[in-house]
C-alpha cells in the first residue's frame, strides 16, 4: 500500500492534479498491467477476428457479419469491466481501502447490469445532441455544420458527467444517482476540468505516437516479411498501449479526489456558516 497518497487532503491545482495522477500511475502500474493488456485486447476483438479470418478492415457501419457484432458487444463489455477493475485496483492500492487486490472483477460482475445502464445513460447524454445532424444526413454540409455546433453542448455534458464512473465504482451509488452526483461535483469547475483532460489527452497522444514509432523500430530489424513485421509491431503496440491505460484511470481518480475534496470543503463551510 502507498500511504497518504489518496484521497488528497485538500483541493488541488491543475498541475497538482496531474502530478497526483502520475504518482497513482507509478504506484499501480505493475499491479494493473495485466488487466490493462487484457483491456486493450478486448477492445480489439472484432478487428482481431477480421484479421484471423482474412476479412478486410472496413468501417463498422459496413459490417454485415453477425459474429463481428457479437464480438464487438462482448469486447466492449469486457473492456468496460476491465477498465472498472483497474480503477478499483488503483484505489485499493493507493487509498489503503482494505479491498483485496484480485477481487475487482468479481465486484464488477455483481454490479454489471447497473454498469451497463450507466454506460447507456452516459452515451445517450452525449449522443443525443448529435441526433439533429444525423436526421439531416441527407445534406452533408448542413449535417456537418450542425454537428460542429452541437459538439459544444455535447462537450459540456461530457465533462459534467465525466466523474460518473468513479462515483459509481467508489461510492456504491446507482447509475442514475452517479450521473447526478457527477453533475454536482463538476459544477463550477468546467474550465479546470477541460484543462486537466486536455493535458491528459495530449500526454496519452504523445505516448501512443511514441508507442507506434517504437514498435516499428523494434519490429523492422527482427522481421523478414510484412506479415511478421505487422504481427510483431501489433504485439508491441498492445504492450505499450497497456501502459497508457492505467494513466487514464489514474487521472480519473485524481480528478475525482480533487472534486470530492472541494465539495466536502464547500459543504463544511456551509455547515459552519449555518451554525
Amino acid at each position: 500500500m502507498v500511504a497518504n497518497l489518496y484521497p488528497p487532503p485538500r483541493p488541488l491545482s491543475v498541475g497538482e492534479t496531474i502530478d497526483l495522477a502520475f504518482r497513482i500511475f507509478r504506484a499501480t502500474l505493475v499491479t494493473c498491467l495485466v488487466l490493462a493488456g487484457l483491456a486493450v485486447i478486448a477492445g480489439q476483438l472484432p478487428n482481431i477476428y477480421l484479421l484471423l479470418t482474412g476479412h478486410p478492415l472496413v468501417s463498422i457501419l459496413q459490417q454485415r457479419d453477425p459474429r463481428y457484432w457479437l464480438l464487438d458487444v462482448a469486447g466492449n463489455l469486457l473492456l468496460m469491466m476491465l477498465i472498472s477493475a483497474i480503477v478499483l485496483r488503483q484505489y485499493a492500492v493507493v487509498a489503503a481501502a482494505g479491498a483485496a487486490v484480485g477481487s475487482e472483477l468479481g465486484t464488477i460482475a455483481r454490479r454489471l447490469p447497473a454498469l451497463v445502464l450507466l454506460w447507456i445513460l452516459y452515451v445517450a447524454a452525449i449522443a443525443i445532441w448529435f441526433l439533429p445532424a444525423y436526421l439531416l444526413r441527407a445534406s452533408p454540409v448542413t449535417a456537418l455544420l450542425l454537428a460542429l455546433l452541437m459538439s459544444l453542448p455535447a462537450t459540456y455534458v461530457a465533462i459534467a458527467v465525466s466523474c460518473c464512473w468513479q462515483v459509481f465504482l467508489l461510492s456504491g451509488r446507482g447509475a442514475v444517482h452517479s450521473i447526478a452526483h457527477s453533475w454536482r461535483l463538476t459544477r463550477g469547475h468546467w474550465w479546470r476540468l477541460s484543462a486537466i483532460y486536455t493535458v491528459g489527452a495530449m500526454l496519452l497522444f504523445v505516448l501512443y505516437v511514441l508507442a507506434g514509432v517504437l514498435a516499428l523500430a523494434i519490429a523492422l530489424p527482427l522481421s523478414r516479411d510484412l506479415a511478421t513485421t505487422t504481427a510483431a509491431s501489433t504485439v508491441i503496440v498492445v504492450v505499450l498501449s497497456a501502459i497508457g491505460t492505467p494513466f487514464y484511470t489514474a487521472l480519473a481518480l485524481a480528478v475525482y479526489g480533487d472534486l470530492t475534496a472541494r465539495r466536502e470543503g464547500a459543504d463544511l463551510a456551509q455547515r459552519i456558516a449555518a451554525a
